[in-house]
Formats: C-alpha cells, sequence, structure tokens
C-alpha cells in the first residue's frame, strides 16, 4: 500500500484525498470489517477510485503507442501560427530565443493567410497614424512592396486586400528576417497538432508536450483530416511523425495561441464560452444565466474569379439542404457587384468608378479575384449543444478528450463538415441562386460569370477551394487569475472598453434596479467617491467616456463591438430560422483600449501564456478583441513577456501578482515593449482624458 500511496503523491500533489481513497481499497480487500461496516466491495471502491483519477485534467500522460521520432527543444514553444503566433515567434526571434511553433495547417498567418481572410480590419484613426505594432506595420510594408500597391485587390471594406497565399510567404519572409536580425532560430513545424502535456510533481508548471506531424500535406477539408490529425499511428492518409518539445535550459513558456484556445482546455484551466450572464460589467448580455452554446459564427472562405463569359456548373447535391439560409440581409447591400468587390483581393486591370446606395467601388473585369466572408452567405453560425462548433468542458469529458491520450482538437467534426458545404452552397447561390431569406423573392438575380477558385495554386492553396481553416471569431476565453478587485478571476467586460448609450431607455427597462444601480457606479469616472458618498444622483452621474486603464498594459487595441450571432434553432440552415434574440444589442463603437497582462495569464499553471482571442475577455468585449491588428498587439505582448521572463528567471504571474499596484519588473517590461515599437497605450491615455470622439 505504501508504494500505492508514494506514486499517487507524485502524480496528483495536491489531491490528498485520492491516495486515501486507493488506500482505503486495497485495505477493504484484506480487513473484512472494514469491509463488512461500510458494505463496499473491493472491486467497486478501486474502480470507482481509478475513475476519479483517470477524470483529472492533468497528472498523467498515456504513452504514445512508440517511442517518438525526435525531441526539440525550446525557450519558446508556441502552438498555433495564426497572427498572434507569428507575432510572438517575431518578438522572440528578435530578442535571439530558440523558437518552436506548431501549425495545424500548413502556412503561417492565420486570418490573413490560412483563413483566408486577407482583408485587413483596421479603425480609421488608427490607421492614419500608423499606430500598429512594429510587426503588424511591417508587414503591411511588406505587402505594399510585394504588390508595389497596399490594396491590389481595390476592395472598399479595406485599406488593404490581397491574396492569402502570397500573405503566407510575406509572413514566412518577416519570420526568417527578424531570426536572421535577432540571431535567434525557428523550428517551424506545418502539419502538427499537440496531443500531450506533461506537468512537473506540482502539476503548476509544463514540463513537455507530445505533438503528431502529419504528411503529406492534407488533399481534403479540415473536417476529413481532423481526426486523423490527432491518431498516433499512421493512416491510409498521413504517415505520423511523433515529436516532444522541452525546454532548452531549465525554464521556458508555453503559448496558447491556437484559433479555439484549445490548450487552455487540453490543460484544462478554467475558461469561458458563449454569452456570459447578465450582470453591472455585461449589461447588454441576451442571457440573464448565460449560454455556451452560443458562440459567434465561424467561416470558410474562399476564392472566386469574374469571368469574360458564362461558365456551367454542376450543383452539388447538399445544395438545396443550405439554400433556405442565404441572403444579401439588407436592401441597399443587395447588389452581386457590391458584394463581389466588398472583399476583392486581386484585381489586374482597374475598373470605372460606380456604386450602389451610398457604397462606391470600380467596376468588376474579368480576372478580377474576390474573397467571400458574408455573414448571410458562408457564415455558419450554430448555436445549440446539439451543433455548437467548439465543444465545452462537460462535452469534452463526455466525450473522453480530457482523458489521458484522448485530445482530439476539441471541435466538432460535423459541425465542421455542414460548414464546408454550407460555404460551397453559397458561391452556387452567388451565381444560380434566385432567392432571398431576408428580403424575399424577386431580388436576388442569377450571374453565371463566375468561377470558383480551387487547386494548389489558387489563392486558399487547397485542392477543395475552401480556406485551409475556418475563420475562428469566438473560441474559448480564458479566466484570468482572482484577486480582490476580480473574485470570479480577471477578465475584460463589455463597460471596459465600450462606447454604448447605457442612458437608452433599454438599460433602464430591462436590467433589474439593483443591477442598473451597480452599472452607472462603475460608469462613474473621476465621480466614483461623490457617487459613493451619495452626492451625486444616480441619473446625474456623467458617463465615463474612455476606457479602463490597466497598470498592467502590454498592447493595444480597437473596433467596434462587431456581432455574427448564432442562429436560434439547430440546424443553422433551418428554413425562416432567426439570429438569437438580443446577441446584438452589445453592438458598439469602442473606445481605444489596452491589453493587460493578467489577461494573458491563466489560473494553475505557471508557465502557460494565452495569446490571440483566447485571453480573458467576455463574449461581447471579445467581439472587438478579434482582428487582425489586435492578434499581433497581443503576440507582441507574449513574445517580449516571455523573452524577459526568462531573461529575468520569472514566470509571467510574478509580474502581475501585486496588481492593482505595479512593480519594478513590470515597468521595464513595458518600458521594452515600447522601445520595441510596440505601444501599450494610445497617445494621451489617462483618467483624465476623456475627449475620444476622432478614434472612434
Amino acid at each position: 500500500m505504501g508504494l500505492w500511496y508514494c506514486c499517487l503523491n507524485w502524480m496528483l500533489p495536491d489531491r490528498p484525498m485520492l491516495p486515501y481513497l486507493l488506500g482505503l481499497a486495497l485495505q477493504s480487500k484484506s480487513d473484512s470489517s472494514l469491509f463488512l461496516m461500510n458494505r463496499t466491495p473491493f472491486a467497486l471502491l478501486l474502480a470507482s477510485t481509478l475513475t476519479l483519477v483517470s477524470s483529472l485534467p492533468w497528472g498523467t500522460v498515456a504513452a504514445p503507442p512508440r517511442s517518438v521520432d525526435d525531441t526539440v527543444d525550446c525557450d519558446l514553444l508556441i502552438i498555433g501560427g495564426g497572427l498572434a503566433g507569428t507575432a510572438t515567434a517575431y518578438e522572440a526571434l528578435w530578442a535571439g530565443r530558440t523558437v518552436c511553433m506548431t501549425e495545424i495547417t500548413d502556412w503561417v498567418g492565420g486570418q490573413v493567410s490560412a483563413q483566408g481572410t486577407s482583408a485587413l480590419d483596421e479603425k480609421r484613426m488608427q490607421r492614419s497614424r500608423l499606430f500598429f505594432p512594429r510587426g503588424y506595420n511591417n508587414f503591411r510594408i511588406r505587402i505594399e512592396k510585394f504588390y508595389h500597391q497596399l490594396n491590389p485587390g481595390d476592395c472598399w471594406v479595406s485599406e488593404s486586400c490581397f491574396r492569402p497565399d502570397d500573405a503566407h510567404h510575406i509572413l514566412t519572409e518577416q519570420l526568417n528576417h527578424a531570426a536572421q536580425q535577432g540571431q535567434g532560430r525557428l523550428h517551424w513545424f506545418p502539419s502538427t497538432v499537440v496531443k500531450e502535456l506533461d506537468y512537473d510533481q506540482t502539476g503548476r508548471l509544463i514540463e513537455s508536450a507530445i505533438a503528431i506531424q502529419h504528411q503529406p500535406s492534407p488533399p481534403g477539408p479540415l473536417s476529413h483530416i481532423l481526426p486523423d490529425a490527432y491518431t498516433y499511428t499512421d493512416s491510409p492518409r498521413f504517415t505520423k511523425t511523433l515529436l516532444r518539445f522541452q525546454p532548452k535550459q531549465e525554464q521556458w513558456l508555453v503559448i496558447d495561441a491556437t484559433e479555439t484556445g484549445e490548450i487552455i482546455a487540453l490543460a484544462d484551466v478554467p475558461y469561458r464560452l458563449g454569452i456570459d450572464p447578465l450582470s453591472p460589467v455585461e449589461p447588454s448580455s441576451s442571457s440573464p444565466t448565460g449560454d455556451p452554446y452560443c458562440t459567434q459564427g465561424f467561416t470558410y472562405t474562399f476564392a472566386m474569379e469574374k469571368t469574360a463569359t458564362p461558365q456551367t456548373y454542376q450543383v452539388p447535391e447538399f445544395y438545396p439542404q443550405y439554400e433556405p439560409y442565404f441572403s444579401f440581409e439588407l436592401p441597399r447591400l443587395a447588389n452581386l457587384n457590391l458584394l463581389f468587390t466588398y472583399r476583392r483581393i486581386w484585381s489586374p486591370t482597374t475598373g470605372e468608378k460606380t456604386g450602389f446606395r451610398g457604397i462606391n467601388w470600380t467596376e468588376v473585369t474579368p480576372g478580377d479575384i474576390s474573397m467571400q466572408n458574408w455573414t448571410w452567405g458562408n457564415d455558419y453560425r450554430p448555436g445549440t449543444a446539439q451543433d455548437n462548433l467548439v465543444y465545452t468542458r462537460e462535452q469534452l469529458r463526455e466525450t473522453g478528450q480530457l482523458q489521458p491520450g484522448g485530445w482530439r482538437g476539441g471541435l466538432r467534426t460535423e459541425t465542421l463538415r455542414k460548414g464546408e458545404e454550407h460555404a460551397i452552397s453559397f458561391f452556387y447561390w452567388f451565381v444560380q441562386g434566385t432567392t432571398d431569406s431576408q428580403l424575399g423573392e424577386g431580388v436576388k438575380q442569377p450571374d453565371p460569370t463566375y468561377r470558383y477558385l480551387s487547386g494548389l495554386d489558387s489563392p486558399m492553396g487547397t485542392v477543395h477551394g475552401l480556406s485551409k481553416y475556418p475563420y475562428i471569431r469566438e473560441g474559448r476565453r480564458l479566466i484570468g487569475r482572482p484577486s480582490f478587485a476580480y473574485p470570479e478571476g480577471f477578465s475584460i467586460n463589455e463597460i471596459d472598453i465600450s462606447a454604448q448609450n447605457y442612458r437608452d431607455p433599454y438599460y433602464k427597462n430591462t436590467l433589474p434596479p439593483s443591477l442598473y444601480e451597480q452599472l452607472w457606479l462603475r460608469l462613474a469616472g473621476l465621480e466614483a467617491l461623490a457617487v459613493a458618498r451619495g452626492e451625486i444622483p444616480l441619473d446625474q452621474i456623467t458617463r465615463r467616456t474612455r476606457s479602463t486603464l490597466y497598470p498592467d498594459s502590454v498592447g493595444i487595441s480597437q473596433y467596434n463591438i462587431d456581432f455574427h450571432p448564432c442562429m436560434t434553432l439547430s440546424p443553422p440552415e433551418h428554413p425562416n430560422n432567426t439570429e438569437k434574440e438580443g446577441t446584438r444589442q452589445g453592438a458598439a463603437t469602442t473606445y481605444p483600449a489596452q491589453i493587460p497582462l493578467r489577461a494573458l495569464i491563466p489560473q494553475k499553471i505557471d508557465n502557460l501564456l494565452v495569446a490571440g482571442k483566447s485571453i480573458a475577455t467576455s463574449h461581447i468585449a471579445a467581439a472587438a478583441y478579434r482582428v487582425h491588428s489586435f492578434e499581433w498587439s497581443v503576440g507582441a505582448a507574449a513574445g517580449t513577456t516571455a523573452d524577459y521572463a526568462l531573461e529575468q528567471g520569472i514566470l509571467p504571474y510574478q509580474l502581475v501578482e501585486t496588481m492593482p499596484r505595479s512593480n519594478p519588473q513590470l515597468r521595464e517590461l513595458q518600458q521594452r515593449l515600447i522601445q520595441n515599437g510596440n505601444a501599450i497605450a494610445f497617445p494621451d491615455m489617462s483618467i483624465f482624458n476623456l475627449d475620444w470622439e476622432a478614434w472612434k
């Protein structure tokens, strides 16, 4: 029994009852009095104990079926090669670090490449001043140099629309340049997923990670390859290489830069999904209790080319299932040329200026290529427990993905498959459809002068023509560490960034009186003390007109709170389906905002940082913290923080454990970010500056 107890104490250091339970089970086998008194057969108690052990989120790692093929040493292990992961690597390479970066696809860049959303979402004032992180500005410069212009697509949604395949090559060169200049080293692992995490005896440090690299590059869409990619054994489709990542020195940092918060789920640290409950900090929530299944819609993008002559099409058999969903959405958008030029990514010939109902563009000419990303088009918006894409913790447990060796990516493969069919169907609606789910009959007219682009030389670089990975607007969202000010864990919330008019009758008429009062107490700004003393009545409080300022800010972000809400019924393409009621209430302009370091630091695990869209935000705040420049800014913060922590021999949480009081090391980190061209605040940001109209 002593050996069992010792082993379990090693595996489960903060679960002291488990060794006791197993010991009790072993003792009951030989102790008849205990057996008779408790009526607990040995087999039953032992089985229940082992079940409890196996259900733990960490502590043991299932051994791979064969030895690893290669062991790689890193200062940083970046899991996810999207924009946030790329930015993390960029800063770490400039600092001379050895960086390992894995990516489920074979492209770097995420949003701008593998996900195909190669139209930069930027706010006007921030863009006019080029007030972006240095790496993001460098990327824009490289686009302009590559095409001899910043907007080779002449799109009207952005200042810059370009081909996703080109973005991958541009970013690859940018990373190589950073490594060369900073004398860092990049180990790039495309087509690679992390399967297991191993921990030290305390359970608070990741000691190594087991990953699977699959070759050759996948020919099919993600739904076809996802289950195979997370399986150790070779398959008819793939040859697998097993990799172990471990620290180059005694200490390393692991960065979750995945699109869905995959590693925070695998590590089972606290996180949220979907709509948060109504509260004083989330007053526009559409649910009193929250809804983990209603996340923002995801999109498989694709590219299509304008042709000089009509094309013939073979409509897929699944098209009728999805046709009832598609729409121009609004009368002022009901024009095919408008929809095509919205995200036009290549235009070899500049046409004459034209427009429709106040929106202007240049005429579509043969050879123009457009990337499609449309809410009532190829967005796929599940919102129920039967079809949600990103599994909740409970669903992960039910499907065995939190068991040792059970991780399979945490996504519902069937929903991915339907999202792929849905996107392909949107192309056929574009060229042949005559229905419109929101505007009715007689609005949509066919136009067969377009060609769907597929093949390895197509903009998406895939045989099937869809993006390699869907554009994910919202996945799992971290819950930061608790503190006096944030007893339930740190988070950036709606009222921290929103410029919403909370005097609108909706809030007074909808919120419970006590909640409405708490909302305005939190919005009081410089009047907070006077309000607390009862010197200013509730209806006379002057609303704070700036974002929340954070003493631990390590980056900047600004974009409108913009929703692509889930649908009410399952499946999303159900005829006459509607968006979940109230989910757009939080949509609003925002004030220039910051990225606090606390939003990157998880509970429980000390050498894990979170970058990208999975930082600690609420559902409504996340709708603004998801665009291209934000991803770069948070990645730059993660890369710089990791480098600084390794240099100082500390862990990231130690930089913020004195919050709200700052400390010398945190200030030193912030100064390094600023010196490297990575702003941590917008110009003139202070509690006294309440004039941000020009930036909104």
